[in-house]
């Protein structure tokens, strides 16, 4: 079993999750029940099941929520660049953002091809 406090892969997706929180929050407030809430969901499903992962018995079940975490990963990609084609995320604040997101998919995809 692993301790979920411990793995960088769940340190960098809870910094990321505040990151995400505090870019979200000069939204319009038209989208707090649009894309603001799905962008809040997914950010705190990474590191969420990542510690529900090292809940899990088997490496096996540590994987699958290892890949739902990657899932929401990808989501949170799409949502972000949807807010930059609306207007609601500035060049520069998106590019950090992408940034630290693809240096924990990448991470988190090593990481689960450990578990096997």
């Amino acid at each position: 079993m692993h301790r979920f406090k411990d793995l960088e892969i769940w340190k960098m997706s809870r910094t990321l999750c505040s990151d995400i929180y505090n870019a979200i929050s000069s939204y319009p407030e038209t989208e707090k029940f649009g894309i603001v809430n799905q962008l809040r969901r997914a950010s705190v499903s990474v590191p969420s099941n990542i510690a529900e992962g090292c809940s899990r018995s088997s490496n096996k079940d540590f994987s699958r929520f290892s890949e739902i975490s990657i899932g929401s990963m990808y989501e949170i990609e799409t949502q972000l660049l949807i807010s930059y084609d609306l207007g609601f995320l500035k060049k520069d604040k998106l590019d950090f953002l992408l940034k630290n997101l693809f240096s924990i998919i990448k991470m988190t995809s090593k990481f689960k091809s450990s578990l096997r």
